[in-house]
């Protein structure tokens, strides 16, 4: 039993750190103008019944999911400054029942929690002037602790880590022309400070995009990744006391869809996959949304 809880405490607890990583960088290098808004409401989920080890092989574990409802916003201060809210307003985490294979027989009990998850507040800062050719950004960002975490019979189910954690970002991005079509590409590198005994990252990403159909259809390809620093406490100690493993990583690809209803409101697909990984799902996620350009 308690071999099962130890697995159970590794597996369920980095696809919250896997999550939250696409949704955070959507503004890319661009800031907006005074007075203007961005808005999205969107439904991410993730089930999977496979891990990335520490070795980076594929096991198998107790089928878990997770379904989270965001809303992300940014709003322009002035043309250079924009501050940006992103938050889990409602997550649901859920285990199946352990069955064994031989008698099948509960072995151990399903349960499932909804609460509040965490939330990121942070400010974006221009370092070229409005309209640059190549436009460039730095961002700092404070994760909020909100979410719960050491719930249900055995303390492995979370809506958040636990941990107050202050990152740095800079981004770059240029847009340009495909034969008359707009498109764009846009990069970013950070480093996340985390707390209560959680190792440092260096996270990156690189976008790019194109659009159709009198820019009503936009379509991007990303790459974001995450490489821990190895200074966090160890994985014995943290799968044995806690609810989230230490000094994860990954890097994953992510296709998107944003098709603009009207001039300001649209929907967005977002389907994304980690191809290479330690301690972290094995399996894709999923992003449906709405969103409100007030710029």
């Amino acid at each position: 039993m308690e071999n099962s809880k130890k697995r159970y405490n590794l597996f369920t607890t980095v696809l919250l750190i896997f999550l939250s990583a696409p949704i955070l960088y959507a503004g890319g290098p661009w800031t907006q103008n005074k007075g203007k808004a961005y808005l999205k409401l969107s439904e991410w989920w993730m089930v999977f019944d496979k891990h990335y080890t520490d070795a980076g092989l594929i096991d198998p574990n107790i089928t878990t999911g997770i379904f989270n409802t965001f809303l992300y916003t940014e709003y322009g201060i002035t043309d250079r400054y924009t501050a940006i809210i992103n938050g889990a307003l409602f997550s649901r985490n859920y285990m199946n029942n352990v069955k064994s294979s031989a008698t099948n027989e509960v072995i151990i009990n399903g349960e499932a929690i909804n609460a509040l998850g965490d939330i990121d507040i942070g400010l974006k800062y221009s370092l070229t002037k409005p309209g640059a050719t190549v436009p460039m950004a730095l961002s700092f960002a404070l994760g909020l602790p909100l979410g719960v975490t050491g719930k249900g019979e055995l303390g492995a189910l979370q809506t958040g880590d636990g941990e107050l954690n202050q990152m740095i970002q800079f981004d770059i991005g240029k847009g340009f022309q495909i034969k008359e079509l707009p498109a764009y590409i846009s990069a970013y590198t950070a480093i996340n400070n985390r707390t209560n005994g959680y190792s440092e990252e260096f996270r990156y990403g690189a976008e790019v995009g194109l659009g159709l159909l009198t820019n009503k259809l936009w379509l991007s390809l990303k790459l974001n990744g995450i490489e821990s620093f190895q200074n966090g406490d160890t994985a014995e100690t943290v799968t044995s006391t806690s609810i989230f493993a230490n000094n994860s990583e990954f890097a994953s690809v992510a296709f998107e869809a944003n098709y603009l209803i009207t001039e300001k409101l649209g929907i967005s697909l977002n389907y994304a996959t980690a191809f290479k990984g330690k301690i972290i799902a094995a399996a894709p996620s999923y992003n449906v949304g709405v969103f409100f350009n007030l710029n």
